[in-house]
């Protein structure tokens, strides 16, 4: 019902950036608007269409919406330097990019999906001004043993060793095991094919590499918030395959921050479960903005 296709009203733009220009999917708020933005950043092999379903409800909430590419994914250029992709350097690109949105004195929403929010973390911790950051389906810190981790292990071998057309290869024949993959469109497919291999193979190395060696920032993230005042909201599925439910609802708890479990849902409720996602999100975000 939901995915990366689903239709919107958002123009595609491009935003300046400390690499070049990022690519964004941004819709105005509807109406007099609340005088702020919402921006959503994806996570590894990720894109700004992942959050697809969710732009024209929260433009249509009065918040201004804009999805971006991480620097080197899909429609983004990025650094050359693996290094560069892990979440401290892209959270201070991050970082310049929320001060230009807040430049004319909107306040700035960020959310982070899955590495995203590694992401997002590390633009709050290199100052980025926002009214409010949430996590989305992420976690305190590395991945944890489980598929999704071993996959990273095998996929940097054949991606250094075979290059990234065989990387490719290899995801669509990981994704085929899944009952999901038989029902999923052509077109669908094409697009994710299409977007990892517009993707840099630096970034791929470097997102992936530091989904496998990101410590624990949870205590630093949380003196930043409480120093700023600046609220957080941590939401995953119940049914997490990355980070588990009680990791998060605990990484939660630590930030002093609001916590949301969705029933059923597994990593992405941007696409599995965007109207449970909106109705947290948003009456969430409504909260921040008139406190």
């Amino acid at each position: 019902m939901y995915s990366q296709l689903s239709p919107h009203r958002a123009e595609r733009v491009d935003l300046p950036g400390r690499y070049g220009p990022v690519a964004a999917l941004r819709a105005p708020a509807a109406g007099a608007g609340l005088g702020a933005t919402a921006l959503l950043v994806p996570g590894y092999t990720g894109s700004k269409e992942d959050f697809a379903p969710l732009l024209d409800p929260i433009a249509d909430a009065g918040l201004e919406v804009v999805a971006i590419d991480l620097p080197g994914q899909y429609e983004s250029p990025g650094p050359t330097a693996e290094s560069d992709y892990r979440p401290a350097p892209l959270g201070a690109a991050l970082a310049e990019l929320v001060g230009k949105l807040a430049a004319d004195g909107r306040r700035v929403l960020l959310l982070g999906h899955s590495y995203g929010g590694l992401v997002a973390r590390g633009a709050v911790l290199a100052g980025a001004p926002v009214t409010g950051l949430t996590l989305l389906a992420s976690g305190p810190s590395e991945l944890p043993p489980g598929d999704r981790r071993t996959a990273l292990d095998y996929g940097e071998v054949t991606l250094r060793e075979q290059g990234i057309e065989a990387s490719q290869r290899l995801n669509e024949v990981r994704a085929a095991l899944h009952p999901l993959w038989a029902r999923m469109p052509q077109e669908l497919k094409d697009f994710h094919r299409e977007r990892f291999l517009r993707s840099t193979t630096a970034g791929l190395l470097g997102m992936g590499d530091s989904l496998r060696t990101e410590p624990d920032l949870v205590a630093k993230l949380a003196r930043t918030l409480r120093t700023k005042g600046v609220p957080c909201l941590v939401v995953c599925g119940e049914l997490d395959d990355a980070w588990s439910a009680p990791s998060q609802r605990d990484m939660a708890e630590r930030l002093d921050a609001d916590f949301a479990v969705l029933k059923g849902v597994m990593h992405s409720p941007n696409v599995e479960a965007p109207d449970a996602l909106l109705a947290t999100l948003l009456p969430t975000w409504r909260a921040w903005l008139t406190a």
